[in-house]
């Protein structure tokens, strides 16, 4: 079994509230604790073997495959977790500004409000980061107010052309 099955399957072998809040702490911990080494160092290679990444950023294996399924968008080029074990060989090219985007995205504030992201990019890169993410989740209304210019090419007001029948 992969370790992307083992780490799916402990998830689904979750049964109470507690157990659940117990995992999902624990691996937060780690996942963030992997993060601030990635950031300190600036590193934007990930490159070893599953056991040896997981052994660096002091995580379990099934953890740091945990971790590599959350930063899968944020990598140059997304990684087919299911078949690794802990001798597969991993080189994934992290993209720093995909990866603030998406913390974003997943409303990781945890993540995104690390202290560490200031040795990456300036306060205000990080500002205009957060500004375009909440822009592109911004609702545009199309709608057509009676004193806008017609659509259709007329020149004249919408409540005087088209919106007259309306």
């Amino acid at each position: 079994m992969s370790l992307f099955s083992e780490w799916n399957a402990d998830i689904d072998s979750i049964q109470t509230q507690e157990d659940y809040n117990n995992f999902w702490n624990a691996y937060l911990e780690t996942e963030t604790n992997i993060y601030k080494c990635i950031l300190n160092e600036k590193t934007t290679c990930l490159s070893g073997t599953v056991a040896e990444l997981a052994e660096k950023y002091k995580a379990t294996t099934k953890q740091f495959i945990g971790f590599l399924d959350g930063a899968n968008t944020s990598f140059s080029n997304e990684l087919d977790l299911e078949p690794y074990t802990e001798e597969t060989v991993v080189k994934a090219d992290l993209d720093f500004e995909k990866l603030l985007w998406n913390m974003h995205e997943a409303k990781a504030d945890w993540l995104f409000k690390l202290e560490e992201w200031n040795d990456i990019f300036s306060e205000e890169k990080q500002k205009e980061i957060a500004k375009e993410f909440n822009r592109s989740k911004q609702a545009v209304s199309e709608k057509i107010g009676r004193n806008d210019p017609c659509p259709c090419g007329s020149g004249k007001k919408y409540k005087k052309c088209c919106g007259k029948n309306a």
